[in-house]
């Protein structure tokens, strides 16, 4: 994910009737204030917002911004393309700061400490983003993420918190090390990305599925046919911004006020209106990050 050379804020959509969340959020990759954010978002109807940390840097933000406002929740974790940087020295890896480069598995184990540390606090509702990501790290990375994922499952388990899943082109392995590891009462697929198929099988262990804007883009049938067969309260929205702008201004900047356009977008696929749609994803929101 990388941002687009166009810059130009599209403009405010319809606001919705019933108010909902951005279940996936990085606010602090967003232009201007949180303040200005989220009174965007609200003015059309978004007026939850869950913000993801993506290293130790980013998840004490992230529970920082969610202590300081009362509609912002936290979700704490290394990404998956972190913890090879922290282990391996990766110069591909998510971070822009945190644990230095190549600091082996004692540099890993000290992240993750500082992570469940986080993850304790009230006002953090969730680990995540975590997983496994097998598009920007090479199997020399592989093991790093595994041994990381499994210690976030653990840390969301311990915690009583929820777990958020980052699964780039590693469907398989995702849920297998769930079954594995005995995966938290509650958690979410962020960015949801497999098939049908794979969304019968995270429906029959009870996984929700966040979907994002990539769910209005040409080429990603195979999401609205996922969606299609999703159980309606097991699904979420997200925008995942400053990424995945939905369409029709795929390209530019994303933030939580385009949410709308999504659940325009999902409530077409599922064939009702959008106000029922709203009130499922409000109600699921709330239920996948108990807030």
């Amino acid at each position: 994910m990388s941002r687009t050379s166009n810059d130009t804020p599209p403009p405010l959509p319809e606001p919705l009737r019933v108010a909902v969340a951005d279940s996936h959020t990085h606010l602090d990759l967003q232009s201007g204030t949180v303040e200005e954010g989220l009174a965007k978002a609200a003015s059309v109807g978004v007026t939850t917002v869950v913000q993801v940390g993506c290293d130790v840097k980013g998840s004490r933000w992230a529970a920082e911004t969610a202590a300081q406002y009362d509609n912002v929740h936290a979700a704490v974790a290394l990404h998956p393309n972190e913890a090879p940087r922290i282990v391996l020295g990766d110069p591909d890896g998510w971070s822009r700061q945190g644990a230095r480069a190549g600091g082996g598995e004692a540099a890993l184990d000290d992240a993750l400490a500082e992570i469940e540390a986080l993850a304790a606090l009230g006002h953090v509702k969730a680990v995540g983003e975590t997983g496994l990501d097998y598009f920007r790290t090479g199997p020399e990375g592989m093991a790093a993420q595994e041994r990381s994922f499994r210690a976030h499952i653990e840390i969301a388990k311990r915690q009583g918190k929820a777990l958020v899943i980052h699964d780039r082109e590693a469907h398989a392995d995702v849920l297998r090390v769930l079954r594995e590891e005995g995966a938290p009462e509650r958690t979410v697929f962020h960015c949801y990305s497999g098939d049908a198929d794979m969304a019968r099988a995270c429906a029959a262990a009870g996984y929700y599925m966040s979907f994002a804007g990539t769910v209005t883009f040409k080429n990603a049938q195979p999401l609205r046919d996922a969606l299609a067969v999703a159980p309606l309260e097991l699904v979420l929205v997200e925008t995942d911004a400053p990424y995945l702008t939905p369409a029709p201004y795929r390209g530019r900047p994303n933030a939580p006020y385009l949410i709308p356009l999504t659940v325009r977008a999902m409530a077409a696929v599922r064939g009702i209106d959008e106000d029922t749609m709203a009130t499922a994803l409000a109600a699921n929101t709330s239920r996948a990050f108990a807030y």
